[in-house]
């Protein structure tokens, strides 16, 4: 039996750009069902969905209505490469202000939520603002302070190989992060601690390509590389509002994941109806490397 599947494009009023920008978006099954969907937001900032394809599973497997989208300025949504560099623009309440349009455009009333990376870190800023319909949230390998990630991401790069980390400082330090030789070099880093299947699975590939063809929004906001964090996002904390997520929440991370169990505590001791499940054999991309697993625990809870 096929799924059934809806592609469209949300109009986005976004104030200061001169132009009509849309949100793309893809939904598997039917929204209409008696059964809650799953809104996915994708990490970054600005890596689009492809690397999150895996997640169909939870349609054709479990039978429940998933959306992706690409988040403004990546992927199949409007591009905006005139804003690079415009730390004012590319924001938090941007994104969010975003995921309550495409909500309010697809007609959902009941909604999970999950987020991966900078998506679980948009994700626990959605859930504080309380929206209605808003059941069950995933947060997957996110920081509650970048600072606390930032830490942690270098104590990993310092664990490569001696010259994989002089060819890193090297170019960091001369401001040629766009080198091949540097991207071959995070490359590295990624296979280790981004997602560990070899060869890397082809929607991952693409997220990464998507990347490369436009990263105004990951440099803007990030930076250069998971570990070199100079972008907006630099000083993002929510740690001291955790505890005011109110909807049951689900961690995710993996024991060789960027997101450390450091970097994930802080949701555990905040929130206050929580669950937090480890993949042991994953880095940052459970829902690729322990696939099954990932969809069964993922199912689970969101069906709870």
């Amino acid at each position: 039996m096929s799924i059934p599947s809806t592609e469209g494009e949300a109009i986005y009023d976004v104030p200061g750009t001169g132009k009509t920008c849309k949100t793309w978006f893809k939904v598997y099954g039917d929204l209409k069902s008696n059964v809650r969907p799953c809104v996915l937001l994708h990490g970054g900032p600005g890596m689009a969905h492809n690397y999150l394809l895996s997640m169909i599973d939870l349609t054709t497997i479990y039978g429940i209505p998933v959306v992706f989208y690409d988040q403004l300025g990546c992927g199949r949504s409007t591009l905006l490469p005139e804003k690079r560099g415009d730390t004012s623009f590319w924001t938090p309440e941007l994104f969010l202000n975003e995921l309550e349009n495409l909500i309010k455009h697809l007609g959902i009333t009941t909604y999970d939520v999950f987020g991966n990376s900078w998506g679980g870190m948009l994700g626990g800023q959605y859930a504080l603002r309380r929206p209605l319909g808003l059941t069950r949230l995933i947060v997957a390998n996110s920081p509650t302070d970048m600072h606390t990630w930032i830490t942690e991401t270098n104590k990993l790069r310092n664990e490569l190989p001696a010259e994989v980390q002089e060819i890193i400082a090297k170019h960091e330090a001369d401001g040629t992060t766009d080198s091949e030789e540097y991207e071959a070099a995070i490359f590295v880093f990624y296979k280790r601690h981004v997602c560990r299947v070899d060869p890397m699975p082809i929607p991952v590939l693409d997220t990464f390509d998507v990347l490369k063809q436009d990263d105004t929004v990951y440099t803007t906001m990030n930076g250069p590389s998971e570990f070199c964090v100079v972008g907006g996002l630099k000083d993002w904390v929510i740690t001291p509002h955790v505890h005011d997520i109110s909807v049951p929440t689900m961690l995710i991370n993996g024991a060789y994941d960027e997101a450390t169990d450091e970097v994930v505590t802080p949701w555990f001791k905040e929130l206050k109806h929580v669950k937090w499940v480890s993949f042991a054999k994953s880095s940052h991309m459970p829902h690729w490397e322990e696939r099954e697993r990932f969809m069964r625990v993922v199912s689970g809870f969101l069906k709870g």
